[in-house]
């Protein structure tokens, strides 16, 4: 994939993309980036796919200071981007914190929305996960956390949300370098601190009336993002729920055949 950079609204924003036709675009978490996609995106056909990078995360860190970053804002964000790239419908498929974006966008403009994966995404009132409401709270002290604590704790949270120490390195390897260029701990900290459950219950009672197909795919074994909330939402957005049994949170890193075998599958329902 090759990585662009555009301005928006005053906003550096960066995307890595791949391919041609009609768009797809990719939508990462906490704590990562494009990269997330990295196994996901060649195996997606026929499509121009497009991996945004939220202001504020990943190479766009510094993007971040003093601005809001939060799941509310970044939809918003993203809208005026594909807005700026000539995208006037596209196929969201999105992870963790992105999946809050991709549901937010869907909800304020669906007619920008052609169809919906989510993955192992927060929603409802599923998040901040206790380990992020933790460092939102004790923010100063984890700032000046003694070195080498921080990536203790992305190393942890990779761990918890992979099936293997190998995919768990390989995760750490792809993200952790924007945290060591960007502030390191102060980063993750103002990304913790912008997240507001409120903007997700904000529009959970919408989520039944949006009409594009939608599909959800969940490990069902992840700490972060249980299975109840992925059978929640297939009930809401009237999708099929792929459970992978023994899946963690991850799982564009640790699944991506399966995930692009679904965003494969939505991209046929949406041609039908």
């Amino acid at each position: 994939m090759q990585s662009h950079t555009t301005t928006v609204n005053g906003i550096e924003m960066r995307w890595e993309e791949m391919g041609s036709g009609d768009p797809v675009v990719l939508l990462h978490g906490i704590p990562t980036c494009p990269k997330l996609w990295r196994d996901v995106a060649p195996l997606i056909q026929g499509r121009r796919v497009l991996a945004w990078e939220m202001p504020g995360y990943g190479a766009s860190i510094p993007q971040g200071e003093g601005r809001d970053i939060s799941i509310s804002a970044q939809a918003d964000y993203l809208v005026a981007w594909m807005k700026g790239q000539g995208i006037e419908r596209a196929i969201l498929a999105a992870h963790d914190l992105g999946g809050g974006v991709a549901q937010i966008a869907a909800v304020r403009h669906p007619e920008m929305v052609s169809g919906l994966l989510l993955t192992n995404a927060i929603s409802y009132d599923s998040w901040p996960v206790p380990l992020v409401s933790a460092v939102a709270k004790t923010g100063s002290i984890t700032k000046h956390a003694p070195d080498g604590s921080f990536h203790q704790l992305l190393k942890m949270m990779f761990s918890k949300g992979h099936e293997t120490d190998a995919a768990a390195e390989s995760a750490y390897e792809a993200h952790a370098p924007h945290y060591e260029a960007h502030g390191e701990a102060e980063a993750f900290v103002r990304q913790a601190q912008s997240l507001d459950v409120e903007d997700t219950k904000a529009i959970a009672d919408q989520l039944p009336t949006l009409t594009m197909p939608a599909r959800i795919v969940w490990g069902a074994a992840d700490e972060f993002q249980k299975i109840e909330y992925g059978e929640r939402l297939a009930e809401d957005l009237r999708a099929p729920l792929r459970r992978i049994e023994g899946g963690k949170h991850f799982t564009p890193e640790d699944h991506p055949k399966i995930i692009a075998e679904e965003i494969n599958a939505l991209i046929q329902t949406v041609d039908g």
